[in-house]
């Protein structure tokens, strides 16, 4: 995902902001990037390379979301940043907050499923690798950002 530079905080795994509050955490997005959006059998993950405390873990590519843009918006121009592809969004999994799946930092990600529907996904930002996983228990066994990983789970879930 497109973050800022090392010390973010943003995808290290605590709990972000304060749902109690209603406080607007900052807004990130996230794909669950499939080898098909009707009966899917992979799942694209990407190894990070930054910051340090993340180097090395998978996650889900994705980023920030700028001023002015929907969220879809955002998802859509961070995979072609990111990955070099052009994408179809399909359905949200939804998180348990109203902005998605709590990150740290004051942060939360909404994530959808996405096909690439132009393009081969290459790791262009923040990614040495790409791997494609089967979308079943064994996408469990590599190291997940922990923040990722209740949403890799309710994303085995929904596809099961």
């Amino acid at each position: 995902m497109s973050q800022t530079p090392a010390g973010d905080g943003m995808h290290d795994g605590g709990a972000g902001g304060d749902a109690d509050t209603g406080e607007r955490l900052r807004q990130i997005v996230g794909a669950a990037l499939v080898d098909r959006l009707e009966a899917p059998t992979r799942l694209l993950v990407a190894r990070r390379t930054r910051p340090a405390a993340l180097a090395g873990l998978w996650e889900f590519a994705g980023g920030k979301v700028d001023p002015g843009e929907t969220c879809e918006q955002a998802l859509v121009r961070e995979l072609a940043e990111e990955l070099g592809v052009t994408a179809r969004l399909g359905a949200e999994i939804a998180g348990p907050l109203a902005q998605g799946w709590p990150l740290a930092g004051r942060a939360a990600m909404r994530v959808w499923f996405a096909e690439a529907d132009a393009g081969q996904p290459l790791p262009r930002e923040d990614h040495d690798l790409l791997r494609w996983l089967p979308l079943d228990r064994r996408a469990l066994a590599v190291d997940w950002i922990p923040a990722d990983l209740p949403i890799v789970e309710a994303l085995l879930d929904q596809t099961s």
